[in-house]
């Protein structure tokens, strides 16, 4: 039924695309849709703006209209039926998510010949998929954790050297992946595995920006009060800026 209420409003001229107003949106109104932020349904909105805030372009607003009244049980049924939908078919034994350590050791590929170290990967677990990895992970328990937009691992021709060494690499792109799923995911990582460190690397580009509310997010979530280190990278592989942000 439609009635005069409070409801948000997207200024399609302001929005980059960046998401980071997907995880803020607890019933899951907004996604990302075409590289633009959109409501997904009138009745899903319950017109509080706990979104405006993570918007870096002021695109979000809060108006008075006439829209379809807030309906907290479709709200449930449609975060229900989101999350069934996600379930993945390869949690029932596809190689690709099998938990694995890899080899070698630090100290084998510390007395490898330098003609071949560069030949080596420093990659030490298995899988690296965000969606893949399994909160209860061995290689995630005490680990210092660098969650990796997909793309900053091509961008960065010496990404192995600089960012893989001694870090658990999560690898996954906030733009076409489920931002809440994301958040969840990282949520019960943070809670189960008393993490050493956080840190992130992602791309210049806006969309890459929704990582790190991501992270703050869950993190907030957890309940959990470490800083996450932040590396990003420009377009042609250098090194845009760095820093931690603390809690």
């Amino acid at each position: 039924m439609k009635m005069m209420r409070k409801i948000i409003q997207i200024d399609e001229k302001l929005c980059d695309g960046c998401g980071q107003c997907v995880p803020a949106c607890e019933e899951g109104a907004i996604e990302i849709v075409n590289g633009k932020a959109r409501l997904v349904a009138e009745k899903y909105c319950d017109g509080l703006g706990a979104c405006l805030g993570e918007c870096p372009t002021g695109a979000l607003k809060i108006v008075e209209r006439e829209a379809e009244d807030f309906d907290e049980e479709a709200v449930h049924e449609y975060l229900s039926r989101k999350k069934t939908e996600e379930v993945q078919p390869v949690a029932q034994g596809c190689p690709s998510s099998k938990v694995m350590n890899l080899g070698p050791s630090t100290c084998e590929c510390a007395n490898r010949p330098d003609f071949l170290k560069e030949k080596v990967s420093l990659l030490g677990h298995w899988p690296i998929q965000i969606r893949l990895i399994p909160p209860h992970a061995p290689f995630l328990k005490n680990g210092d954790l660098l969650v990796v937009a997909d793309c900053a691992a091509v961008a960065c021709h010496d990404f192995h050297e600089r960012f893989v060494q001694g870090h658990v690499i999560l690898m996954g792109c906030p733009k076409f992946d489920d931002q809440q799923e994301y958040v969840a995911k990282f949520r019960e990582i943070l809670i189960k595995n008393n993490i050493s460190s956080l840190s992130t690397a992602i791309m210049e580009v806006p969309c890459c920006s929704a990582m790190l509310g991501i992270l703050r997010k869950a993190l907030h979530e957890a309940g959990v009060a470490i800083g996450v280190h932040c590396t990003v990278i420009g377009i042609k592989g250098e090194i845009v800026k760095e820093g931690v942000e603390k809690p």
